[in-house]
């Protein structure tokens, strides 16, 4: 279908515990379109980063079906999985996830480097990246001279460095207060604005309001 850049079809995922089984994930579907700012509210327990989870390929699922610019996940290999989410994909999470013995500019370059992109290329896309989000100044700047909201732009820049198709963020704002939560929502907004494609999970309705794309989830199941 024209435009749509993720499909998603009866995806499950259980969890076993024991012999206890969840299922954090109920059979859902649905279709993202590319450009579009999607964000997935829930309860706590909700399933709302177990589906982000999935739909980022940073797990698999029970059974359905996630297509992704036409590809098929679940025919990709552990190798191809891992090309696709260094090229395609870029990642935010709540707890920022830098490496702290890696300055701002080296933490942007791991997903670069990894991607087998060279030292010199690497750093300029890094550089790009931080200019973006405002932090030209702390390329040197190791995670424990930034502040939260900074650490969080670090990790923003990381997830857009190599320009991919989607963005996915896991509750983004929620370690930061009221301010740099607004700056930080205004930057995804800018980011979305450009044309990129965008899929984050929150907790927070108010967040929602001037959203056009709600996906609530409850007990695994859209609601």
């Amino acid at each position: 279908m024209k435009n749509i850049i993720i499909e998603v079809k009866n995806l499950t995922k259980k969890f076993k515990n024991g012999d206890a089984e969840l299922l954090a994930v109920n059979n859902v579907s649905f279709d993202i379109k590319k450009g579009e700012f999607i964000r997935i509210i829930g309860k706590s327990g909700s399933g709302k980063s177990t589906l982000l989870y999935q739909l980022g390929l940073l797990d698999k699922p029970t059974s359905g079906s996630i297509k992704i610019s036409g590809v098929d996940t679940k025919l990709l290999n552990d190798k191809q999985r891992t090309e696709f989410r260094l090229t395609k994909l870029g990642y935010v999470f709540q707890d920022y996830a830098l490496m702290p013995s890696l300055n701002a500019q080296e933490n942007v370059m791991i997903p670069l480097l990894m991607g087998g992109n060279s030292t010199s290329f690497s750093k300029k896309q890094a550089q790009d990246a931080l200019d973006k989000v405002g932090l030209k100044t702390k390329f040197n700047n190791y995670p424990s001279q930034l502040s939260g909201g900074e650490q969080q732009r670090v990790s923003i820049a990381r997830a857009i460095c190599n320009n991919p198709e989607i963005v996915f963020a896991d509750e983004p704002t929620a370690n930061l207060d009221t301010e740099t939560t607004t700056l930080i929502l205004n930057l995804i907004n800018t980011l979305n604005k450009s044309g990129q494609t965008i899929v984050m999970v929150t907790h927070e309705a108010d967040y929602t309001k001037s959203a056009k794309c709600v996906i609530k989830l409850s007990d695994g199941k859209i609601v």
